[in-house]
């Protein structure tokens, strides 16, 4: 019984020890944003036009630090857990963005601000790129704003689904760091 509690404590010191190097040194992989934070309500700029909705659907700055060492690229995703479709809904999938790469602008789009070699998948509305916020009436839902540093470079084209890049991403990913904003109307 001694050795059991030996090792946890062990274990919690190696634990703690590790969390606070990455302190640290800034190792830890971290999302950011000035225009999202996490659990506060997205503005109008980052809700969809249409749909009953009069957003600005623009996709908000993001930036990331701290991408493992073996970062070959990075995937954005934006994804909505919460939609009543039975598989959530995608407002935006980003993917082989460059590894020297460490944010997007405010209404990043394929001809606006994309790393050339990174690629858009259609989003759930049906249209490439950002697709913003537009749950039904009355109740909340939550906005995953994610991003994955990769291990490769995905060999996926623009035209797969959201699901087998999702599978791949999760398959490929080092790390990942997500912001949950959320939304009613």
């Amino acid at each position: 019984m001694k050795t059991i509690k030996q090792l946890a404590a062990f274990a919690t010191f190696l634990l703690a020890s590790n969390a606070a190097v990455a302190a640290e040194t800034g190792t830890a992989f971290k999302l950011s944003s000035p225009d999202i934070f996490e659990g506060q309500t997205l503005d109008a700029d980052f809700v969809f036009k249409g749909f009953g909705c009069e957003g600005g659907n623009v996709s908000p700055a993001l930036s990331w630090q701290g991408d493992p060492e073996g970062t070959k690229s990075f995937a954005v995703t934006v994804y909505d857990p919460d939609a009543p479709t039975g598989s959530g809904w995608w407002h935006w999938f980003a993917f082989n963005i460059p590894a020297d790469v460490s944010g997007l602008p405010k209404n990043t789009t394929a001809g606006n601000g994309l790393p050339n070699g990174a690629l858009e998948l259609g989003n759930d509305y049906g249209a490439k790129g950002f697709g913003g916020a537009c749950p039904p009436p009355g109740e909340v839902h939550r906005y995953k704003f994610t991003v994955h540093a990769l291990g490769t470079v995905l060999d996926l084209d623009a035209n797969v689904s959201n699901a087998l890049a999702g599978y791949m991403v999760n398959a490929n990913s080092l790390a990942s760091s997500t912001i949950t904003a959320v939304y009613h109307r």
